[in-house]
């Protein structure tokens, strides 16, 4: 039987330090403390090499998600993410009370600096989601 790989997140980012509090807002999830031997995430964000300066992180508290990475790249979003995450806030729900849910928690991410896509309503194989964007155009759905 083959083992289960632990796994981060990567997104490729203009701000990564913006587009993590972000995630940690949308999510639940913290800034880990730094490395060890380090202060602060500026003092080991220093000590790498510049072209390796300027990335982020954030963590499921409870220790059970997966990590997410943010790094910093010169060049911009230019099409369709091949991947994405899906915020699962309706499960277990369907027809109007699923909408309500998505449409709750898409109202908070809007606060929050997400962009409102489409909703995309159930349509006998898959129930309800609402396809978001984060704040650097990085799709993901409400689901």
């Amino acid at each position: 039987m083959a083992s289960i790989k632990q796994f981060q997140v990567t997104f490729d980012c203009a701000e990564p330090e913006r587009v993590a509090r972000f995630w940690c807002e949308v999510l639940g999830y913290v800034v880990p403390p730094p490395p060890e031997g380090f202060a602060t995430w500026d003092d080991y964000d220093r000590s790498l090499s510049p072209e390796h300066q300027g990335s982020a992180v954030c963590v499921d508290p409870s220790g059970v998600g997966p990590r997410l990475f943010f790094q910093r790249v010169p060049e911009g979003k230019v099409v369709k993410n091949r991947v994405h995450l899906d915020v699962r806030v309706g499960t277990g729900l369907v027809g109007e009370e699923r909408v309500a849910a998505l449409e709750a928690e898409c109202a908070r991410l809007l606060a929050l600096g997400a962009i409102r896509v489409r909703l995309l309503l159930a349509d006998g194989d898959y129930e309800s989601c609402l396809l978001m964007q984060d704040i650097e155009g990085n799709e993901f759905c409400l689901d």
